[in-house]
């Protein structure tokens, strides 16, 4: 507790404060525009946190990212387009409710489920982040080398469709991370005599390009030259019926748990949250034919599970350095920027960033409540008025101008087009690009700790397998990439053989 309440007075201090409300509000926005998205978001903003107190940046980061899925709720319920990929369940009946006249209904119940899920996650943070952390005191360079090498690997096979792909890709970002300087030779390393590459590629850059510029282009290739009517939008506020919160419980409980379970794996995300939420509580309902035709139920148990998603995975980045999603590993690139390391240690050197950042999650998913219901029926949903093509420019200049601030170099912003244009391709190839920015994080973890771990034993490999801990990481990590590879293999068989 005394973690907790040291951090509590800085957190609830006047800029911190503005920060949460702020970036929940933009957070609601930027979900509610299709084509935008919390990573997008969160990447851009990165490189204008260099100036600003590590707990003002992190609660922008925990804002935007709390609002932004329960924004994406918006178009999934009035347009049936997801306006994240963790709304996609959200349709499902969200939209049959909208086509009834029931779009506020609607609309209120993700509120409140995004806001249910939100602060069940952040307290599944809050109490289990501090005592993983106690048991990674007993790592060393060996266990922290399993650790990042299980990391990139249950990543690369569980984003995506191709376990293959996920390999290769996170792969890409390990050779990544091996440009510039090594740190304990001092070699130049795949520099070609380029001394702006001495420090290896920013990885803020790379952020933006691959995650920012992508879903511009996009926006770009749709040409959206006209929005909503203003008639599309004309929604009213109306009350829970006697008894239909209490009906909600269940669901919200049900879904609580499932999308915290699923947010501490590594990789998983809130689509698949989402999804496996809502055909739970299908399976447990006495009516499951009125689930797709507009039945509450499915929109408590899509929102709420995909908001459990959020600060549950931060779980694995905040204790192990191993994000469990993209959006853990921009804020492990946030504490980076502010030379914080990520990992087990974090929470004995930085305790009042930690447990503040814990609280600031808690604090954002509440401003839902107080917040979201009012201003997405009210103010944003009318935002789906503008059209794409508005977008476009406006996001392109603030990642260029994000982008050149972080160094002043003009190098930055060919390396940013280069890693746009390469995600824009990879993705229209299926090739997931959270690996690759995984394997730019750990990859030098992994290097630097296995390094040590030789020193250390005097070039005895087998002490790498020899600890209970480290032969524990070693035999996952080797079934984490069997196990899919392998049923990709046989479910390809089987086509074949069809």
């Amino acid at each position: 507790m005394d973690f907790y309440l040291n951090a509590l007075g800085s957190v609830l201090s006047a800029a911190p404060l503005l920060a949460m409300v702020g970036a929940t509000l933009l957070g609601v926005f930027i979900g509610a525009l299709p084509g935008l998205n919390p990573v997008m978001a969160i990447a851009l903003l990165l490189p204008l946190t260099y100036s600003m107190d590590p707990l003002v940046a992190l609660g922008m980061v925990a804002g935007i990212y709390n609002g932004s899925m329960y924004g994406g709720a918006i178009p999934a319920i009035l347009l049936r387009i997801p306006g994240t990929p963790a709304s996609i369940a959200t349709t499902f009946d969200g939209f049959p409710m909208a086509d009834k006249g029931e779009a506020a209904k609607a609309l209120k119940i993700a509120c409140w489920s995004s806001a249910v899920g939100g602060i069940a996650s952040a307290l599944a943070l809050m109490t289990m982040g501090p005592l993983l952390a106690r048991v990674t005191l007993f790592f060393g360079p060996a266990e922290y080398f399993w650790i990042a090498i299980f990391g990139m690997a249950s990543v690369g096979v569980m984003v995506g469709s191709d376990p293959v792909k996920g390999v290769m890709a996170a792969v890409l970002g390990l050779l990544i991370g091996t440009i510039g300087i090594d740190n304990l030779s001092g070699q130049a390393r795949f520099t070609f005599d380029q001394t702006w590459l001495l420090g290896g590629l920013d990885l803020i850059v790379v952020l933006v390009g691959l995650y920012a510029l992508p879903p511009v282009l996009q926006l770009a290739e749709k040409c959206d030259l006209k929005g909503l009517s203003a008639d599309q939008l004309k929604l009213t506020n109306v009350p829970f019926a006697p008894g239909e919160k209490r009906g909600l419980i269940p669901t919200w409980l049900r879904s609580s748990g499932i999308g915290i379970g699923v947010g501490i794996l590594p990789g998983a995300g809130g689509n698949i949250a989402a999804f496996l939420s809502y055909n739970a509580a299908r399976n447990a309902s006495d009516d499951p034919d009125s689930f797709g035709r507009g039945n509450p139920q499915g929109v408590a148990a899509a929102e709420c599970g995909n908001n459990a998603d959020n600060a549950a995975s931060m779980i694995p980045a905040l204790s192990l350095g191993i994000p469990g999603n993209v959006v853990a590993a921009l804020v492990l690139s946030a504490l980076t920027i502010h030379g914080l390391q990520p990992g087990p240690q974090l929470f004995h050197q930085n305790p009042v960033l930690v447990g503040g950042f814990m609280m600031e999650m808690l604090i954002t998913s509440i401003l839902i409540f107080a917040l979201g219901g009012a201003v997405a029926t009210r103010v944003f949903a009318q935002f789906q008025r503008l059209p794409g093509v508005l977008l476009v420019p406006s996001i392109l200049i603030l990642m260029c101008v994000g982008v050149y601030v972080i160094n002043g170099r003009p190098v930055d912003l060919w390396v940013m087009l280069a890693a746009g244009i390469a995600g824009y391709f990879l993705e229209k190839v299926n090739v997931p690009l959270a690996p690759i920015i995984l394997g730019m994080i750990l990859g030098p973890m992994a290097e630097q700790s296995v390094r040590r771990a030789l020193l250390i034993s005097r070039g005895d490999a087998t002490e790498l397998l020899t600890r209970p801990i480290s032969a524990l990481l070693a035999v996952m990590t080797i079934l984490v990439i069997v196990w899919p590879v392998a049923k990709a293999m046989r479910r390809r068989k089987r086509q074949r053989q069809s």
